[in-house]
């Protein structure tokens, strides 16, 4: 029954996450799932799936408010297609401590950039320079391809990674550029899901236990989503971030045999 409640309260942040900020579910799911007895590799297989779960819903909110550019998040998502399938093959190959400690630099990283967006004015969409037409669709394809990669090797479907590239390069508002990534993670996603359940490091139930609620989490936080002050969201998912790299930290750092 706790392990149920546990579950429970997992698919609801990451229903939070997402349906908020457009961010994968990655920097939640795992840590516990390891915790919970999975391997490395099993948890991100297993977040992967839930982050697919998860995004069909909250993309069906932003389209039908027509705050996400399908043609941009398929770039990217084809991008992050051709990364996770050669990430998905290098996690199952290497040791399992260097893949959390990639994590935690992530996750440190994430919640840097996100506490960073946090002061900035709300709404407004700061880029380092605007491309337009077919050469800005090749180069967010060329720059989604290492995001694939991270999918593959470290779980983590995109979001806001995915964010960042459109920020440098589009002017759109937060609430489609949050649209446009989750489409753009759900594609990079399902890739990784494909690569994971061909080694079966995908353990369906907890995955599936954790979508659901997180299905139904989402499309109300998607709906909130665009009445927040985005300031105030992105300081609540920096602190998410920080907070689950130390914890994460604090594990491997008790697994580690003492010389």
């Amino acid at each position: 029954m706790l392990l149920i409640l546990v579950l429970i309260i997992i698919g609801m942040s990451v229903g939070a996450l997402t349906g908020i900020t457009g961010a994968s579910g990655v920097v939640v799911v795992v840590p516990i799932l390891t915790i919970l007895g999975l391997s490395f590799q099993e948890a991100v297989g297993s977040s992967l799936l839930v982050d697919v779960i998860t995004t069909a819903i909250v993309i069906y909110t932003y389209m039908k408010k027509k705050s996400a550019s399908v043609t941009i998040a398929l770039m990217m998502g084809l991008g992050a297609v051709l990364g996770a399938q050669i990430g998905a093959r290098i996690a199952v190959s290497v040791d399992q401590l260097p893949l959390e400690i990639l994590f935690i630099a992530l996750a440190v990283i994430m919640g840097y950039h996100a506490f960073r967006r946090s002061y900035g004015k709300g709404g407004e969409v700061r880029r380092s320079f605007e491309l337009k037409g077919n050469p800005a669709l090749i180069i967010v394809f060329l720059l989604s391809i290492p995001v694939g990669v991270l999918t593959g090797t470290l779980g983590t479907s995109g979001g806001i990674m995915f964010l960042g590239i459109i920020m440098l390069i589009f002017p759109m508002s937060a609430q489609k550029m949050i649209g446009t990534a989750t489409l753009a993670m759900m594609l990079s996603a399902i890739s990784g899901v494909i690569g994971y359940a061909y080694f079966g490091r995908i353990d369906v139930l907890y995955a599936v236990i954790i979508g659901a609620v997180s299905f139904v989490s989402g499309y109300f936080f998607s709906i909130l989503a665009h009445s927040i002050d985005e300031r105030m969201i992105y300081r609540v998912l920096g602190s998410v971030f920080e907070i689950v790299a130390f914890i994460e930290l604090l594990k491997i750092t008790a697994l580690m045999p003492v010389v």
